[in-house]
């Protein structure tokens, strides 16, 4: 590391969070350089100790972004947390993060990666990134049910955003949302007296699930990833 680096950008690069989310941990008074505790705006010098939980915080030396294909009855949640964890299932080959959740009895695209800005940025509701899903419910569906799913559904004290729904079988149904409230389609499902049977979610705006099989993960290619860039850099210019 040749020049001096903001903190909130260490940490951001060293996949810790994202830099907005560093901003807070330094206020908070959670991180430490050489020992002493860092004030925001504070630069990195080269060789200095960065902690956090009273563990070394080290830059990334490579950036990664993996697709990985979740098993129902797997957990979005640290190793430590729940012994169905998805670190207790597959070790990647650098410290991940994965990029908004699926519940446990929900399976498919998940992405991953230590790269903490691109993972805010993903996840931020404002800037409708899709994600589509396959769903099977428990009885025949109808049009008065498409149509309220894709006007809005008040659940957790909100209105869901319009969505695109498409019918594909008697009980199946394709739906693109465009935010990610805790187990959101189940509920917007439930208001309707529908219950989910299948969860499946096979694409995270130009990322999609083929040809990856449960419990595996394969690296986005340099042009997925460039594209996946794109497009989140396209909103947040748009948002400037």
């Amino acid at each position: 590391m040749s020049e001096l680096i903001r903190l909130n950008k260490y940490l951001s690069e060293a996949g810790i969070c994202s830099r907005r989310q560093a901003d807070k941990l330094i206020e908070n008074g959670e991180i430490t350089i050489d020992g002493e505790v860092a004030q925001v705006g504070a630069k990195v010098p080269e060789g200095a100790k960065v902690k956090y939980k009273n563990r070394i915080v080290r830059l990334n030396s490579n950036i990664v972004i993996y697709a990985y294909n979740k098993p129902a009855g797997q957990v979005c949640t640290s190793k430590d947390a729940d012994k169905d964890s998805i670190f207790n299932y597959v070790e990647f080959p650098e410290k991940v993060n994965y990029v908004g959740r699926l519940d446990k009895d929900s399976q498919g695209l998940l992405l991953l990666t230590n790269d903490g800005d691109l993972s805010n940025n993903i996840q931020k509701a404002k800037n409708n990134h899709e994600k589509e899903y396959q769903v099977r419910v428990s009885k025949d569906i109808t049009e008065e049910f498409l149509e309220g799913l894709r006007g809005g559904v008040p659940i957790l004290d909100t209105v869901t955003k319009p969505c695109k729904v498409t019918k594909t079988a008697a009980r199946t149904f394709k739906i693109v949302l465009t935010q990610g409230l805790n187990r959101q389609i189940r509920r917007m499902c439930d208001y309707f007296g529908y219950r989910v049977v299948y969860l499946k979610r096979n694409r995270i705006l130009n990322i999609k699930l083929d040809g990856i099989k449960p419990g595996q993960y394969r690296q986005l290619t340099e042009s997925e990833e460039a594209k996946l860039r794109a497009l989140v850099s396209n909103v947040n210019q748009e948002d400037a």
